[in-house]
């Protein structure tokens, strides 16, 4: 992983947060048990321009937590786009939601509180963007479950993928390091996307959807 000098560097040549955007990631560090969850100031502002460049409509998160990630690339949206959000975390879902209702444009994002793996087989919706954030034992099952959800030509972006470095040892990989690898093989064997692994924080996987 990175020294503490060169994340350090990252984070001062970054463009810096809103003030929204701060006052979330303060919260989050002051009262949840893992703040380290949080998507943070680099990967918040690489998802936001991920939505810059690649002009989605319409775009679902599987994972919400404190709402971080949601309110980063909803700020990139066009006016007629929106963002579902997935989480079943009851405890933190009204930390999320106080979060969207300051945001100037509430109406582009819409918080589902329950099971994804349920949620997600009952939408409606073809998305132009998916991206995964959930619990990382499920990465393949949400992967499989909302492939036909996200449009030819679309995009999935699943955080995580490196999970700490735990991905390249061999010693007793728990449920949630097994869960990455087989997600990252299974989408290495996939002929149905292109992707590409980048370092960003704890690792994305950018994955572009070329065949049905």
């Amino acid at each position: 992983m990175l020294s503490k000098e060169i994340n350090e560097y990252i984070e001062a040549y970054t463009t810096d947060e809103t003030p929204l955007l701060y006052e979330l990631n303060r919260e989050t560090h002051q009262k949840t048990f893992y703040p380290n969850m949080l998507s943070g100031k680099v990967q918040g502002k690489f998802l936001e321009m991920i939505v810059a460049m690649l002009k989605p409509k319409r775009i679902l998160e599987i994972g919400t937590f404190t709402g971080y990630s949601a309110l980063a690339m909803a700020q990139a949206l066009p006016d007629d786009g929106y963002l579902i959000t997935i989480d079943r975390n009851e405890e933190i879902a009204g930390f999320a939601k106080r979060y969207f209702d300051k945001y100037e444009s509430p109406s582009k994002i819409k918080f589902i509180e329950g099971d994804a793996m349920e949620i997600i087989s009952e939408l409606n919706e073809t998305f132009d963007l998916i991206f995964i954030d959930a619990d990382k034992s499920q990465y393949t099952d949400y992967y499989q479950l909302s492939f036909s959800k996200l449009r030819k030509g679309g995009f999935f972006l699943a955080d995580n993928v490196l999970w700490g470095g735990k991905v390249v040892e061999d010693n007793h990989p728990d449920k949630e390091t097994t869960g990455i690898r087989n997600f990252n093989d299974f989408v290495r064997e996939d002929d149905r996307v292109e992707q590409v692994l980048v370092s960003v924080r704890d690792g994305l996987l950018l994955i572009h959807k070329i065949k049905d």
